[in-house]
């Protein structure tokens, strides 16, 4: 590797843009080097690039080794692999029926998937480049790539506008829901419930200080569940048999009252005394959709120290607990990876929990949650505006800190009813509703925080080829008119826009760049929980094989007929017979109050402004020739007063 001057197309673009400044900039505002190399500035405008795993060579990393260009010839591209996989019903019939061979085709995935993601990461928070910090620092999201150079001409690099388009208005106009439209891929409500309460184990960005601040432990560690300090999980504790506390109300368990836990749950004076239940996670008061899964896990849990204590008499209340724990935390994996990841992918081929697959290959049990894959998770447009619950529509709003409904139908109605009816379309935009547009709003600006690079550096990133237009991009020709109005250039458009505006795949849940950008990360930090590691993965584990067997045998469908009255049929997709009906639906809701300001005036104690209120001018806004250098530490420590709309 050696520094390298401009070549000539660079250096008349650099030479414009400083003279349209007035002054130098950091040559890798441009992204000079080719496939992901890593650009370092030296003196007198020049840079060198660093290649190494990349695959190529050259001053720019331009220049594909043999190996590289074999491995691309021989390589299906990623549509031809989709349609595959997605078509010939008959042929993955045979294949499923084939356990050898499904083994053999899911490590294929695993070993193809999982490599884009580097462990650890050298990069996290606001590093642009690698210190010991970056390793021992789990206070902070990882990140993929390093952020944009600071003091570029625009926050894109050199491509773009100089001040990017108010988020505001980028909701407004390309993602706000006009009238609700169903998801392609029949994905029905209980699918974004599930996610909602699985993903809020890891993904626990700190408040106040916002991104890239976090407090959780960066995996499946089911603290949603259990709660994320002794404290907590011991005020959750019956002490006595392994056994989590719960109420029971109308023949039904649920989870404990906060009088009898003992801990703190956000907005539990908004909520009747009778309904403040405590969970793990101190959030899941707000709304009684986080509580459906929570209390199914509950359940789940005592139900399995019940067939330990059958099976071991004489184990103390402490091994109890902690087996159960581990068996429900292999069900849950088991549950994400062949159930909702299942349908995420669209696939034909059935994916499987198998973690003896990676025994014997070089592979790390350790995982880091990234920006990247927080920021790509915002699916709230599968929100419909009503839940329709055994006949009745009941609005999204009216069900913050309403466990009525949830209590008083019961598990059977609410599995049924959420089974039966349609989620929303999360990709092409236009599908926000008006009480969660906000957390939309709020990736734009973390985005910008974070100074992430473009959607098409990420693209290249994941393995595939960069858009060359908006018209490629969407099919949607006005929001293709828009989007060049906003952002002038394609290789300007942000990250967090383009992974959700992206045309959709046919018939899947998202578009490509959604799909092959979220796999990596879902799938390493479940194949990377210790408890599917050599050491951990045997029944002893958990309590022998009958505990081992409750793992290997767990679906979603299993979990709901232990622990639901009646065995509801569920799945993440909605029956063959179940239609959308626009002309059957209430009109979204009008004139209430804003569900985001509801939400954060309970959880601060104080009133906040409306989504249209001022913005922080340092999120849109890119501050060019500034002299100020801070510590990347430094910025990795800092507590910074969060933003108003920020949920």
């Amino acid at each position: 590797m050696k520094p390298c001057k401009p070549t000539l197309l660079f250096s008349v673009l650099l030479t414009i843009i400083n003279s349209s400044y007035g002054e130098s900039y950091d040559p890798c505002c441009s992204f000079p080097c080719k496939n992901i190399g890593v650009c370092t500035a030296l003196e007198d405008d020049k840079y060198e690039c660093d290649c190494t795993g990349t695959g190529y060579y050259g001053d720019q990393c331009q220049t594909p080794y043999i190996s590289t260009r074999v491995k691309r010839s021989l390589k299906p591209s990623k549509q031809f692999l989709f349609y595959f996989l997605t078509h010939y019903d008959w042929f993955w019939d045979i294949i499923n029926s084939l356990l050898s061979v499904r083994k053999f085709l899911m490590k294929t995935v695993l070993f193809v998937k999982i490599g884009p993601i580097a462990e650890p990461s050298p990069h996290v928070g606001y590093d642009s480049y690698t210190t010991w910090n970056t390793y021992t620092n789990k206070s902070v999201y990882a990140r993929t790539l390093p952020p944009v150079p600071e003091n570029c001409p625009t926050p894109m690099g050199v491509k773009g506008p100089k001040v990017l388009p108010d988020p505001l208005i980028v909701a407004k106009k390309l993602f706000a829901r006009d009238k609700f439209e169903p998801c392609s891929a029949r994905t029905n409500v209980l699918f974004p419930l599930f996610a909602q309460h699985f993903t809020h184990q890891f993904f626990k960005t700190k408040f106040p200080a916002g991104m890239p601040h976090q407090d959780g432990n960066h995996g499946v560690d089911l603290s949603h569940v259990y709660g994320d300090s002794i404290e907590r999980t011991t005020g959750l504790r019956m002490l006595k048999d392994g056994k989590l506390k719960y109420s029971v109300i109308g023949g039904e368990m649920f989870p404990p009252l906060v009088s009898e836990a003992d801990v703190h749950m956000y907005g539990a004076k908004k909520v009747p005394e009778g309904y403040r239940f405590a969970t793990g996670h101190s959030a899941f008061l707000v709304s009684p959709t986080f509580m459906i899964f929570g209390t199914l896990w509950l359940r789940e849990h005592n139900r399995v120290c019940d067939v330990l204590n059958e099976m071991h008499p004489n184990w103390d209340d402490e091994r109890l607990f902690q087996t159960a724990r581990l068996i429900v935390t292999g069900e849950m994996i088991k549950v994400v990876v062949e159930d909702y990841v299942q349908h995420m992918s669209g696939f034909n081929f059935k994916l499987l929990y198998d973690p003896e697959l990676l025994h014997g290959m070089s592979f790390s049990y350790h995982n880091q949650v990234h920006i990247e894959f927080q920021l790509l998770y915002r699916w709230h447009s599968l929100v419909p505006d009503y839940f329709k619950i055994d006949g009745d529509d009941v609005s999204v709003r009216s069900l913050l800190f309403n466990h009525s409904a949830f209590v008083d139908r019961g598990m059977e109605t609410l599995m049924r009813s959420f089974s039966k009816q349609l989620a929303g379309k999360v990709q092409g935009g236009r599908n926000q509703g008006r009480d969660t547009i906000a957390v939309l709003i709020q990736g734009i600006k973390d985005g910008r925080k974070m100074r992430m690079q473009s959607f098409n550096q990420y693209r290249v990133k994941f393995g595939m080829a960069p858009i060359k237009s908006f018209d490629e991009f969407t099919n949607d020709v006005a929001m293709a008119r828009d989007l060049k109005e906003m952002y002038g250039d394609i290789d300007a458009l942000e990250f967090v826009v383009g992974i959700y505006l992206q045309k959709p795949r046919p018939h899947g849940m998202f578009g490509e760049s959604m799909a092959e950008t979220g796999a990596p990360y879902s799938l390493k930090g479940l194949y990377g929980n210790p408890i599917g590691s050599p050491g951990w993965w045997k029944p002893s584990t958990f309590g022998g094989q009958k505990g081992f067997d409750i793992i290997k045998t767990s679906s979603l469908q299993a979990l709901v007929c232990r622990n639901v009255k009646g065995c509801p049929r569920v799945s993440f997709k909605v029956p063959d017979e179940a239609e959308y009906d626009a002309s059957k639906t209430k009109p979204k809701p009008q004139n209430e109050s804003n569900m985001a300001d509801i939400l954060m005036e309970a959880i601060r104690g104080e009133k906040i402004q409306s989504l249209g209120g001022a913005q922080d001018p340092s999120v849109t806004s890119h501050g060019i020739g500034s002299k100020t250098k801070v510590s990347q530490v430094a910025k990795n420590e800092e507590i910074k007063k969060p933003d108003k709309t920020e949920l």
